[in-house]
């Protein structure tokens, strides 16, 4: 959009890039560490009631992973508005 405009975007439109992409980084992590401890406890032979603080804490990033694309689509919907020709 930057390129058909010749000019770049609002910061507000790459700040929200840059947000949502490192909410996509923290949820993997947030899967990663579940994934992890899930095994691990396994390995122990832990009985199989879960620790939910893992949970919790992907839900958490999953939550803010929602808000953060449906900022980023508002956003990418007005870019293109600005780039569209009038």
């Amino acid at each position: 959009m930057e390129r058909l405009r010749s000019s770049p975007l609002h910061a507000n439109i790459s700040a929200a890039l840059d947000k949502h992409l490192e909410v996509i980084h923290v949820v993997q992590s947030r899967r990663k560490d579940e994934i992890l401890n899930a095994s691990n406890r396994q390995r122990r032979g832990a009985p199989r009631c879960r620790d939910d603080r893992d949970v919790f804490a992907l839900a958490l990033a999953i939550k803010e992973l929602s808000a953060a694309t449906r900022k980023v689509r508002t956003v990418l919907w007005c870019a293109l508005q600005m780039t569209l020709p009038k």
